[in-house]
């Protein structure tokens, strides 16, 4: 049995909207996360806006908003399919892990930012020692993140994840 064949499109379909709907809840603008979704779901990796269109429903203008986020935050590519003039949208690899070290970039401009907060304020006043505290956060959860994703490049190095037959 071929794994287009075993899939169940409404559950596939149930699957983008649910996963899509908690990415706009941890920010991702709606378009943008149905788009992300879809193309996980695709056993390509990748989609044209026609067929993200079709399989989100929408039309092609907001597949091309969505897919133009999705690039600039460095989650797809786009290529030219040989031939056409049409593009293919690609899913970078790998997408959570490059997602989280681009978190960790963002920490350090908010800790940055934030020991300038704490000089400007003077460290001993309120304001400075709430600014202190957020920035203990920040590092503590950089820190954090660095060792989870040092555990997690140990992790895919002795069990890489499992490919079907």
């Amino acid at each position: 049995m071929s794994s287009s064949s075993s899939r169940d499109e409404q559950g596939v379909r149930r699957f983008v909207e649910s996963f899509g709907s908690a990415l706009v809840d941890a920010g991702m603008p709606q378009m943008a996360a149905l788009a992300l979704v879809a193309l996980l779901a695709s056993d390509e990796g990748g989609l044209t806006a026609e067929e993200l269109a079709a399989q989100l429903q929408v039309s092609r203008a907001a597949v091309s908003g969505a897919v133009k986020y999705l690039g600039h935050v460095g989650l797809i590519t786009r290529e030219r399919q040989p031939g056409t003039r049409r593009h293919r949208y690609l899913l970078e690899s790998p997408t959570w892990y490059e997602l989280v070290s681009r978190r960790e970039r963002l920490l350090e401009r908010w800790i940055a930012t934030t020991r300038e907060g704490v000089e400007a304020l003077g460290p001993t006043t309120p304001a400075g020692q709430r600014l202190r505290e957020s920035l203990a956060f920040w590092e503590f959860l950089r820190d954090e993140m660095r060792s989870v994703i040092a555990r997690w490049q140990e992790r895919q190095t002795k069990h890489p994840p499992d490919t079907p037959a």
